[in-house]
């Protein structure tokens, strides 16, 4: 079979990429840097986002496993318009870590993470996860509410040198909006279950603004899920706590994905009209689905947004052998205990020219 350019890119991301992998046996051992083959696999549309999440080890870490270097590497190789971080960033979360503790993670962060990224040119945007800065809430007001001030003080420092286009970013990093090339997105707080209403119609305000109806894709991250996907995090607290106000916005507004961390699994799904894609972990701890045969995988995302043809492709990629999964190795749907049946998809996201009018 001869795989031409303009047959490959008449595939979806996973599709093409696998058949390359399959006859070229392109992959790297665990350890090892990538090689630009691994990169070149994956069909590249007219502007690329690759998505991270989950990065961090044990409480109080300073250092990184060496999948989260080997993802860090390949993220740059694939040169990305822009990065996306769902979130977990670090190892917090744990009262009683001092402040030196927590700016040491974020400097060791910044030293492994961040500034290798910015360094080949990719911008970055984060959202909080809740090992770096929970919102979750006690009678005398935040729970790790260090973890948040020092989490604060690194990102407002880093703001102006991450390379983004930020819309409305009073509240950064906590939520803020940027528009990026096609891409109008929201970040929001969704670094414990609860989204305060107030977050919510913020959100809505951004993506029912001019910047974000001219975009030809909105997409909305956040730590937390709608529904869980991954062993042991399918149950309260582990997933938004009211589900239906984001699935309802993004049905309102026309958002094209969410993207979510903190599941530790990657899955693919669609619920009610609206494209959900939960993000493998980079880091420590990856977990199994819920049902399925698919051992625990560190994995990274790629998405290319194809202009001619109106569509999002993802390409999802293993860090320990630097392969591209198909999407056919997941199970075709996951039955969750906190919410419906997650039907999966196939891992392209078809992009209308505009947002439904209000």
């Amino acid at each position: 079979m001869q795989l031409n350019r303009r047959r490959l890119l008449g595939l979806g991301g996973s599709t093409a990429a696998a058949l390359l992998l399959a006859r070229g046996g392109l992959r790297a051992e665990a350890g090892q840097a990538p090689t630009l083959t691994v990169a070149a696999a994956i069909p590249r549309g007219d502007q690329r986002i690759v998505l991270i999440s989950d990065l961090n080890a044990s409480y109080g870490s300073t250092s990184y496993i060496p999948q989260v270097h080997q993802g860090v590497a390949l993220v740059r190789q694939l040169k990305a318009d822009l990065v996306l971080c769902a979130g977990d960033m670090v190892a917090g979360q744990k009262l009683g870590l001092a402040a030196t503790q927590l700016d040491a993670m974020w400097a060791a962060f910044e030293r492994q993470v961040l500034l290798p990224i910015r360094a080949a040119g990719e911008p970055f945007a984060p959202a909080m996860g809740n090992h770096d800065a929970s919102s979750s809430r006690g009678a005398q007001g935040y729970t790790f509410a260090l973890d948040r001030e020092r989490a604060a003080r690194f990102w407002r420092a880093r703001q102006a040198s991450l390379g983004l286009t930020l819309v409305e970013a009073s509240r950064f990093p906590f939520r803020y909006s940027l528009r990026q090339g096609d891409l109008f997105a929201v970040v929001i707080d969704a670094s414990s279950a609860g989204v305060p209403a107030e977050d919510w119609s913020w959100a809505e305000a951004q993506l029912a603004s001019a910047a974000a109806r001219e975009a030809r894709l909105r997409l909305v991250m956040g730590h937390l899920p709608p529904y869980g996907v991954g062993q042991g995090r399918d149950r309260p607290g582990e997933v938004l706590h009211k589900p239906e106000r984001l699935l309802g916005l993004m049905q309102r507004q026309g958002v094209h994905l969410y993207v979510s961390g903190h599941q530790h699994a990657w899955y693919p799904s669609r619920v009610g009209g609206v494209n959900l894609l939960s993000l493998g972990a980079m880091g420590s701890g990856p977990r199994r689905l819920l049902q399925g045969e698919l051992p625990p995988l560190q994995t990274l995302t790629v998405l290319d947004l194809f202009r001619g043809r109106q569509q999002l492709v993802e390409t999802t990629v293993e860090l320990n052998g630097l392969r591209v999964l198909p999407v056919t190795a997941l199970p075709p749907q996951l039955q969750t205990s906190t919410g419906p049946v997650l039907p999966r998809r196939d891992g392209v996201v078809a992009l209308p020219r505009t947002a439904p009018m209000a």
